[in-house]
């Protein structure tokens, strides 16, 4: 399994940045891809996540409304569209990806930083300046 997330880098606040990861090695049918992220002296956060097949899609409240995840599967791609970004939103971003517990009858108990994943991209960086 490879995870190769495309480069971030800076951005002005109130802008936008479309990330990009690039997957192989499994089946998009099977496996779960999220985003997280961490913050210079913060743990590390889940932000969104589509279920296997693009059957569903889940946010955290704290990115619901700026940032759409997405999927392409014929480009085995999952990408994280960020709008309005805050300097908050300073981070190192990752994708991870592994089959997750996603429940499609009860949409609002599938946090994303709840799941937990064996595969992970090395990460870019997005640094937003005010």
């Amino acid at each position: 399994v490879q995870l190769v997330e495309s480069r971030g880098g800076p951005v002005q606040a109130g802008g936008s940045v479309r990330l990009s990861c690039r997957a192989s090695g499994f089946s998009f049918a099977d496996y779960a891809i999220g985003w997280f992220r961490q913050a210079p002296g913060k743990e590390r956060e889940g932000l969104a996540c589509v279920a296997a097949g693009d059957s569903g899609r889940y946010y955290e409240d704290t990115v619901k409304g700026r940032f759409t995840i997405s999927a392409d599967s014929a480009k085995s791609t999952v990408y994280l569209q960020m709008n309005d970004l805050k300097a908050d939103d300073t981070a190192v971003y990752y994708c991870p990806a592994d089959v997750v517990p996603i429940d499609p009858y009860s949409p609002t108990s599938n946090s994303p930083r709840r799941f937990h994943y064996a595969y992970w991209g090395q990460g870019t960086r997005v640094s937003v300046s005010a």
